[in-house]
Formats: structure tokens, C-alpha cells, sequence
């Protein structure tokens, strides 16, 4: 959360069971600004949840936290934005950074140890992305033959070449905007992440990349908070319900991930973990 060097931050706990949720800002002077609400999103993924040059915030998750927010009681203004990479996730909820993180975070058993999770919101499935001229890779079997792929440090995706495909040369960088960059460049031959992801990187660069074989894995992206908070996680999970209800939910992925091609898939099934 951004500091005020004038003014003595003050938390206290609303009674909608949001646990450091609204932070009040004193400043020296007396005055003072209204309750807000923290969010971790990733800042590097377009069609997903990207910061724009102009500082605003984009994207399908940036949409969903919103509309959490909304349902919550917050206005738009009154949310704070965090960059939450994937390593560092766990930590932001732990550690009472933000109240959630909605940052393409994949339900996990492990996980599930550390934090709690609302939702899933969405479905996705791991896949491959390459250079639009590249022919020798076809699915994950095929990078076993001297080719290097890129994930970011503490994903699903990564964990799980590592697990299943030992023989690739696996490298581990800390965003997907750098795995993208340097298969780019030539320096890597792939990368992997969930095919959302990938279709918006894609549509980013037109012509460049290409994604290729079909997913390996199913996704269910979560809002991640802390586990205890129970009553955040219930509020939460009928706001998804509510935004897949009443259209909300379909308009946002169109609007934010339709130029990639990508189908707009049916809205899951909130499990309420």
C-alpha cells in the first residue's frame, strides 16, 4: 500500500468482516480521506490485468475486482491497486498487503494451506506460446530436444513442466512480460502459461506469436485472501455469482479478451471453498 510521509495511517474493521480493510489517512492538518479497499492484480498481462501507460488499470480481472469492490461497497475510486506477481501472492495475503488478490491465481491443494481462496471466476487451461515462424514445437513432448522454455518464478505452470516434463530446459524469470520479450528477441523458444494469458500476449503483437498444441492441464482461477476471513470469502463469492448472473461477467471478457480470439467460455461453477 502507496505511503503518506504526512499523514499517520489508521486501520480498523468494518463490519462487513473485511480485516484491515479500510484504511483512514489523518493528515497532520485534520483532514481526512475516505475508507479504502487494496487489491492485488497483475500489472503486466493485457486483456487480463495490465497498467496502462496512463496509469489506469485494465483487464478482465481488473473488471472482476472491481466488481467485488462494487458489491462490497466501494467505489472505484476508492480502490488501491498492488502489483501482485506470482511469486509473491501468498505473501501480499499473508501479511495483510491487500484484502485480495484476483492475479490469474490458479486453485491449489498447496495452496489452499496458505491462503483461502473465493470463486473459481474463470477456467483456463496451460498451453504453448512460440514465434509465429517456428515449427519444431508442437506440444510439451516436443521441447525436450534442446529447446528453452519460460515461466515465471513460483507459477503453476512452471511447477508443473518441472514435474512432468524434467528434461526441458526450463527457465524461471520473474513476469511473463520478460518471458515474452525474450522469446521476442530469440532468447528463449517458448513460453508456457495458461492460454488466456498467452491469447492475450498474442493479441498484444499481432502476427508475432502463435499459440500451438492443445492445453495440458485445467486452471480454476480463485480470489485469493486470507483463509480465516471467512465472511470476506463468502461476500465475495456471491458477488461472482452475481456478476456471472446478470451479464456483467460475459460483457467483461468480451470487451477485454475477444480481440485475442479467444471464445468466450460459459462462467463456472462457484464451488465456495
Amino acid at each position: 500500500m502507496p505511503s503518506a510521509p504526512v499523514c499517520l495511517r489508521v486501520r480498523w474493521f468494518a463490519a462487513i468482516g473485511l480485516t484491515g480493510a479500510l484504511t483512514m489517512s489523518v493528515a497532520a492538518c485534520g483532514g481526512m480521506t475516505a475508507g479504502t479497499i487494496t487489491i492485488g492484480v497483475k500489472f503486466d498481462q493485457p486483456g487480463l490485468g495490465m497498467k496502462n501507460p496512463d496509469g489506469t488499470m485494465s483487464g478482465f480481472d481488473v473488471d472482476v475486482a472491481r466488481y467485488v469492490a462494487q458489491q462490497l461497497g466501494y467505489t472505484a475510486a476508492n480502490v488501491v491497486w498492488v502489483e501482485a506477481p506470482s511469486g509473491q501472492r501468498e505473501a501480499l495475503i499473508r501479511n495483510g498487503q491487500v484484502n485480495y488478490v484476483v492475479a490469474t491465481y490458479s486453485i491449489t491443494d498447496a495452496r489452499k494451506q496458505k491462503v483461502g481462496f473465493a470463486g473459481p471466476y474463470l477456467v483456463a487451461g496451460q498451453s504453448l506460446l512460440v514465434r509465429a515462424d517456428q515449427t519444431g514445437i508442437t506440444g510439451p513432448q516436443s521441447l525436450q530436444h534442446n529447446k528453452k522454455l519460460c515461466s515465471v518464478a513460483g507459477s503453476t505452470p512452471a511447477q508443473r513442466i518441472k514435474d512432468t516434463y524434467p528434461g526441458v530446459q526450463l527457465q524461471r524469470y520473474d513476469t511473463y512480460s520478460a518471458c515474452i520479450e525474450a522469446l521476442k528477441n530469440g532468447a528463449i523458444d517458448a513460453v508456457t502459461t495458461d492460454d488466456v494469458i498467452l491469447a492475450g500476449y498474442s493479441a498484444q503483437s499481432p502476427g508475432t506469436f502463435k499459440l500451438v498444441g492443445k492445453p495440458f492441464s485445467r486452471e480454476e482461477y480463485g480470489i485469493g485472501l486470507k483463509r480465516e476471513n471467512l465472511t470476506l470469502r463468502h461476500k465475495i463469492d456471491d458477488a461472482i455469482e452475481k456478476m456471472e448472473r446478470d451479464g456483467s461477467w460475459q460483457a467483461a471478457f468480451a470487451k477485454n479478451l475477444g480481440a485475442s480470439g479467444y471464445p468466450t467460455p460459459k462462467p463456472p461453477k462457484v464451488n465456495r471453498y
